[in-house]
């Protein structure tokens, strides 16, 4: 997100001097996780009963399989982003949007807007910048596959039960920040026995803090549920934070305080003929259904409770 003060002041200054004016010093980047709640057991810091690097490794694969099958389902994804008002406790602003995540005639992937009423972030000093589009559409979705892995600093936390489930714990952080390709920071749970991630909670890198152009991004929690019995999907992101804006070139201080939540329901199976492979083996058909989603609220004991 960027303020309101930045964009209308910079657009005067590009108008008036025509060229970009220079940026000041960074200021600090601060990051506090979203919080846990009772449904998170205690952590055991015991090693387990594999080699670290075999588990990774493992569930890396999985989580690509995962991806593959992602990308051949259909979706609804239903985001929303608001201004709070901490005098009064009340939504100042909102940006709400409805999308359908589906394949067209030729088989690309593509998305249709269902509804979207016009945003009124502004009324709550903010609008959306392409980086925030960015993480609705694809950063809230987090995935560590083979193929991304080696960016990634990857440590061993513990393991830990989130309801029912048994999950190893990981701290993930980009070896090198690259302000062009913004990559998750965060802590994720693994499914001890299915190998795939159930939780993320963490925020996208780097932020852009210089004053003047500040892009500011609240830290974020994203669950999954199993589909068919099968894949951890992703149903739930929700974030929040206050968001530090530094005054400059002409405005002042500003910290808003902002409220996120993504929905993904309504999965089904696009009929397809690809092939998902995994060690080899072809595994396109094992356990699935009709893509019906198990709803929030009657899950089976093994999984964790969306909140």
């Amino acid at each position: 997100m960027r303020t309101r003060f930045q964009i209308a002041f910079l657009a005067v200054l590009f108008v008036s001097l025509g060229c970009v004016p220079a940026a000041s010093a960074q200021d600090k980047d601060s990051f506090t996780p979203m919080p846990l709640d009772s449904g998170f057991g205690p952590m055991n810091l015991d090693q387990p009963s594999v080699p670290v690097d075999q588990v990774i490794k493992e569930f890396s694969e999985k989580e690509q399989e995962f991806q593959s099958a992602l990308n051949h389902y259909t979706y609804r994804r239903t985001a929303s982003v608001q201004t709070i008002d901490d005098d009064t406790k009340k939504v100042s602003g909102q940006y709400y949007e409805v999308d359908d995540v589906f394949f067209d005639p030729t088989g690309a992937r593509t998305e249709k807007t269902v509804f979207a009423p016009a945003s009124t972030l502004d009324q709550g000093g903010i609008l959306m910048t392409p980086t925030d589009l960015a993480d609705i559409q694809r950063n809230y979705t987090f995935v560590l596959t083979p193929d991304n892995l080696s960016q990634y600093d990857v440590k061993y936390v513990g393991k830990q039960k989130i309801d029912q489930v048994d999950c190893y714990v990981f701290d993930v952080a980009p070896k090198v920040i690259d302000k062009k390709n913004r990559r998750f920071d965060g802590r994720i749970w693994v499914d001890a026995s299915a190998l795939q991630i159930v939780v993320s909670d963490g925020r996208m890198v780097p932020d852009d803090t210089k004053r003047g152009s500040a892009d500011l991004h609240p830290p974020f929690i994203t669950w999954r549920q199993q589909i068919d019995g099968q894949y951890w999907f992703p149903v739930y992101t929700k974030g929040e934070g206050m968001l530090h804006f530094a005054g400059g070139y002409g405005y002042m201080d500003q910290d808003v305080h902002i409220r996120e939540t993504v929905k993904y329901a309504d999965y089904k199976r696009f009929g397809t003929s690809t092939t998902i492979l995994y060690n080899g083996q072809d595994i396109t058909n094992n356990g699935q259904g009709n893509g019906q989603q198990q709803q929030p609220g009657a899950q089976s004991s093994s999984q964790p409770k969306q909140k």
